[in-house]
């Protein structure tokens, strides 16, 4: 790996000329101890000596600079510090009487620094002429004055610095080497998380990164269009249908896709945000959420994905295709249904001109009425397959709310407080009445169907709040509608009552259409808990009336 500097990547080269400023700041340290320490006169130092030092200050100084100034030629540059290093310790070891003076240690600062900086075959070499060296100045002196003492000692100091410069070799490799792989492995998920980001702000799909409390931690571009702009909580009104089914997700983890409606919003708190939120505040969206949770196990926290699609113009599509289907179907019914129609009607009026009893004509006119009632139905579906529009009136959404509740209550022997009308205002819809009254008669049916029967278990109430569009509720006390059911909710055919049709809820959110307005179900957590201490939930469908011309 060392013989390979320029093969390595740009952190693991840094690293190197780090350490070589580093090895090149401890020199000057040492070249100032040992010329303050000759200085003093310590063991009856000579002149020359104290000049060894001073040359080696300067020269330590001037490599330093070269190395902090040209970083080229590393090994070279290295080579020449460990050349002066030993050139500069063997004088001094000279000088001051070799082993006895214990000069022999400083060999292990150019050393040590070679085994980490150079190939191993550079680090030996060095090693060897160090050992080499002093083996020849001990068997001088062993010459001279017949003591062998000092050859021992500098065998011994031989075979410490092979072994220093081994050991630190090779634990030196092996922190460059995992330096080097952290480094790749770093690339790596740089270039990782580009491409991760580059996928998210490219993707259809919205994409909401929260924590358990709700907290939106990264949102991307499809997100915060869907949503009218970036959001740092789940917590409000506004986003609330999200943050209730992301706790029921929370709860029930087996509830990983949930369908909502995020409303146009009219929050006077809201009123400074920035201009795509102002943007969206007319804007429906038929929103489906798929909950996933991130993979942070041993990382203590908790980081879960929310994937919106806006199924608007899925739904569209998926209509225009069932509507093309039930075309063909309806007008064969139509025409099967309207034959025996009109064949009752006409016995019916044949029987007027001979029935004039009170009795009689009330049960013509209740038969008569009916017909009516259902020739207009199929001539409804015969629009509806065709997407014909309605010619859609003014009327007092009062008044009319007052007389349908009354027939109900009579058609179904209702006690009077059951269906509850609130919020009532003189406000005027444009709605056809007979239209309106399918839908509502629809979802009241289902209503009394489900609710307890208590007072006021029904409620119908009109909600005009300012900047927003009118709107119809129509809530019971029921169970609401599970997940599962709320998904298909509005298809044709879909049912969940083995007398059903699966017709009603799609013809009257159809009907709806018809008359530029829009039949959604919202599913909601009320304030209190239940017995079992979970949190209440209910449900209610809402008419969103379009706006008066």
């Amino acid at each position: 790996m060392f013989a390979r500097l320029h093969s390595l990547s740009a952190a693991s080269r840094d690293t190197f000329w780090r350490s070589l400023q580093a090895l090149g700041g401890t020199r000057i340290v040492i070249a100032i101890v040992l010329l303050l320490y000759f200085s003093a006169g310590k063991m009856g130092t000579r002149e020359s000596t104290v000049e060894i030092c001073a040359g080696y200050l300067l020269a330590a100084a001037g490599l330093q600079v070269l190395a902090s100034r040209w970083r080229r030629h590393f090994m070279l540059q290295l080579m020449s510090q460990i050349a002066c290093d030993l050139s500069v310790i063997s004088l001094l070891y000279m000088s001051t009487g070799g082993m006895r003076s214990g000069f022999a240690i400083l060999y292990l600062f150019p050393l040590a620094g070679c085994a980490i900086l150079a190939p191993l075959v550079l680090a030996l070499f060095s090693a060897s002429l160090a050992s080499l060296f002093m083996l020849a100045h001990s068997s001088y002196l062993a010459y001279i004055s017949s003591d062998e003492s000092q050859m021992v000692q500098a065998g011994l100091y031989g075979i410490a610095w092979f072994a220093v410069v081994l050991v630190v070799n090779r634990m030196a490799a092996r922190l460059i080497g995992q330096e080097e792989l952290a480094a790749q492995r770093g690339i790596e998920i740089g270039v990782q998380q580009a491409v991760n980001r580059l996928v998210i702000s490219h993707s259809a799909d919205g994409i909401l990164v929260v924590g358990p409390d709700g907290t939106v931690y990264m949102s991307n571009p499809a997100a915060q269009h869907m949503l009218g702009g970036p959001v740092p909580s789940l917590q409000g009104a506004v986003l609330q249908p999200i943050a209730a089914a992301y706790e029921a997700w929370r709860a029930d983890p087996a509830q990983a896709t949930s369908f909502i409606t995020i409303k146009p919003f009219a929050d006077p708190a809201l009123e400074d945000m920035t201009a795509a939120w102002s943007a969206r505040r007319d804007v429906a969206q038929h929103l489906k959420l798929r909950f996933a949770p991130a993979d942070t196990a041993g990382l203590d926290v908790e980081r879960n994905v929310i994937f919106l699609e806006d199924v608007t113009s899925i739904e569209e599509k998926a209509q225009q295709l069932k509507l093309a289907s039930m075309g063909r179907l309806t007008a064969s019914i139509a025409h099967e249904v309207r034959n025996p129609l009109s064949a009752i009607g006409h016995a019916n009026s044949l029987l007027e001109e001979d029935l004039q009893a009170p009795v009689h004509k009330r049960l013509l006119k209740i038969i008569s009425d009916n017909v009516a009632r259902v020739n207009r139905m199929v001539e409804d579906i015969l629009q509806l397959s065709r997407k014909a529009q309605s010619h859609h009136e003014p009327m007092e959404l009062e008044a009319f709310l007052n007389e349908l509740k009354a027939e109900f209550d009579e058609t179904h022997k209702l006690d009077s407080k059951i269906l509850c009308l609130g919020g009532m205002q003189q406000v005027t819809v444009r709605f056809d009445p007979l239209h309106l009254r399918e839908v509502l008669i629809n979802l009241l049916n289902n209503a009394v169907r489900y609710a307890s029967g208590t007072p006021s278990s029904i409620r119908v109430f009109i909600v005009n709040t300012p900047g927003r569009q009118l709107e119809l509720h129509v809530q019971d006390d029921g169970p609401g509608i599970s997940p599962q059911v709320r998904a298909h909710l509005f298809e044709p055919f879909y049912t969940t009552s083995s007398k059903g049709t699966g017709l009603g809820l799609y013809l009257a959110r159809e009907l709806c259409l018809n008359n530029d307005a829009m039949l959604d179900y919202e599913h909601r957590f009320d304030a209190g808990m239940t017995e079992g201490g979970a949190r209440k939930s209910s449900g209610r469908f809402v008419i969103t009336f379009a706006k008066n011309t």
